[in-house]
């Protein structure tokens, strides 16, 4: 109700005295969040580390309100595992069972998300949204990657001795921001 408006009309007698206004909300935020979950990230706990981000991630969207949509990519095809739901406690189950083997769907995840997040923004054209990618990279050669139509992080979470870095290489066809999983530790 707009107070100011309704009171310089002198006291309100019935309901149609009564002035409102239209309430304003922000845009909705939408975190699509992809997974590899392949084999490779089950060697030097790559995968138990980015379960530790995951975790973080998910209170920091409780926290901002953020919708949540998650992507795996293991097996033989990736797997929507969750869309637009708000983050809460209902998704420590699902990341506890987070398990990593078979292939590396990325490519296709990857191409799967662009496209949905295209169809998303022409359903939802105020929504802002952001997509994490969470990878070692540890694929065969590919063709160049279109971008994704959003703000985008890839988080590298290859930990072997000896790394390919390809991670670096994907997040630069997607335009996304680069950052190693290292750089999330917390000092002290």
């Amino acid at each position: 109700m707009a107070w100011p408006a309704t009171l310089l009309k002198g006291r309100p007698r019935q309901r149609r005295d009564l002035c409102w206004q239209q309430r304003t909300a922000s845009a909705h935020e939408l975190w699509l969040v992809i997974v590899d979950a392949s084999a490779s990230t089950r060697r030097y706990q790559a995968l138990s580390q980015a379960k530790g981000l995951l975790a973080g991630l998910f209170d920091q969207a409780y926290r901002q309100r953020a919708r949540l949509t998650l992507l795996t990519a293991s097996g033989h095809a990736p797997r929507w595992q969750r869309h637009g739901l708000k983050a809460s406690a209902a998704l420590q189950p699902w990341l506890d069972s987070l398990g990593a083997g078979g292939g590396t769907p990325l490519l296709a995840a990857l191409e799967q998300a662009r496209h949905w997040l295209q169809a998303r923004q022409r359903q939802y054209p105020h929504e802002q949204q952001r997509c994490l990618v969470l990878t070692d990279g540890r694929l065969n050669a590919w063709e160049p990657l279109q971008p994704l139509p959003c703000p985008s992080l890839l988080v590298d979470i290859e930990r072997s001795p000896v790394r390919l870095g390809r991670a670096r290489l994907l997040a630069q066809q997607l335009q996304a921001d680069y950052r190693s999983i290292e750089s999330f530790k917390v000092l002290g």
